[in-house]
């Protein structure tokens, strides 16, 4: 007879704001604690685990969703634009949704399902946007009436220290959107040499001290966030805390985009653009940073002037002070739309 397994409790959930990912648990269980994760959300915090939507009165305002229409979310994420637009495309529309993370794909698409959203309405492809006209394709479609792309990083991503994408909680120096594919920002560093490293930092992130930090950087095995935003730091001695802090956002920044190739991937999706709208269909992209943003506006206004699109912003609109205020994930988002 074997010796019965000893009952082992759960570790309590420690104080008020427990500082530990993993300790979350609440956050990570809205069903179950839901005043836990309001009084998170009331605080001006995203919760652990969860992503909150930037501009939604916004965006919708603009694509003015109607029934019957179709809509494709081409950066899915947790989900909260999609629940917002799919209501509206009711009855007869759907929306498609893109997104190349394995791990967080699965878990919006049942979250969405469970909300009583079936195939008919909504379906969920994994691929990038840039493969925006393949995925037409294989739907069926020639174009689609609403394109929506959220080209931040999901707080889920964020908030998940094995992700390796924050430089606040030590793991891994990874990055990856889907990581199953292509290198981990660790491995980029290790390879790289001073000289690319440097453009890289002025290209992706508008790093001043590119060079400076490229001699200090390249060729150098960092592996987990922490060490390498350490790196940073000590390679700046005589700036203050505040400028050391910048720098180091900045060279995450860059070495994600890097990673992930993103800048890539955009210039292909708005190549792509407007041939993937019907006639007067409409598509907001919503950037986080300069890179992003100029390369948006550009490709819009040149398109416009080319006669695809029928109309353009061409002033960037920015989310309220109030909502800066509750969610300040969302202080540095620009939104640009335009309409074929």
């Amino acid at each position: 007879m074997t010796d019965p397994v000893p009952h082992r409790r759960r570790v309590r959930y420690s104080g008020k704001n427990p500082r530990r990912f993993e300790d979350k648990y609440k956050e990570h269980s809205p069903e179950k604690y839901p005043d836990t994760v309001a009084k998170v959300v009331a605080s001006g915090k995203t919760p652990a685990g969860m992503h909150r939507p930037i501009m939604v009165r916004e965006i919708l305002e603009i694509l003015a969703p109607e029934p019957g229409k179709i809509a494709i979310d081409c950066t899915l994420g947790y989900g909260g634009h999609a629940s917002e637009i799919l209501p509206l495309l009711q009855p007869g529309g759907r929306l498609i949704g893109l997104d190349v993370d394995p791990i967080e794909q699965p878990k919006t698409e049942a979250r969405l399902r469970a909300a009583g959203y079936g195939e008919d309405v909504f379906h969920v492809r994994r691929a990038n946007f840039a493969g925006l006209p393949k995925v037409l394709a294989a739907e069926g479609l020639t174009g689609v009436d609403y394109i929506l792309a959220d080209l931040g990083v999901s707080s889920m991503q964020l908030d998940t220290p094995d992700r390796g994408f924050s430089v606040k909680l030590p793991g891994p120096l990874d990055m990856r959107m889907n990581p199953n594919k292509g290198q981990s920002a660790a491995a980029l560093l290790a390879q790289i040499n001073s000289d690319e490293l440097a453009a890289l930092l002025e290209e992706n992130a508008d790093e001043p001290r590119a060079a400076l930090l490229a001699r200090k950087l390249a060729g150098r095995s960092l592996e987990k966030t922490t060490d390498l935003a350490q790196a940073i730091r000590s390679a700046l001695p005589n700036q203050s805390e505040e400028e050391q802090d910048k720098s180091v956002r900045r060279v995450f920044q860059a070495l994600r985009i890097a990673v992930n190739e993103e800048f890539t991937a955009l210039d292909t999706f708005l190549k792509h653009l407007p041939n993937c709208l019907n006639p007067g269909g409409r598509v907001v992209i919503l950037t986080f940073h300069s890179g992003e943003d100029r390369r948006v506006k550009k490709t819009l206004q040149a398109a416009y002037r080319g006669g695809l699109f029928s109309a353009f912003s061409d002033d960037v609109i920015r989310p309220s002070a109030a909502e800066c205020g509750a969610n300040p994930r969302a202080t540095s988002t620009k939104l640009r739309w335009a309409q074929r």
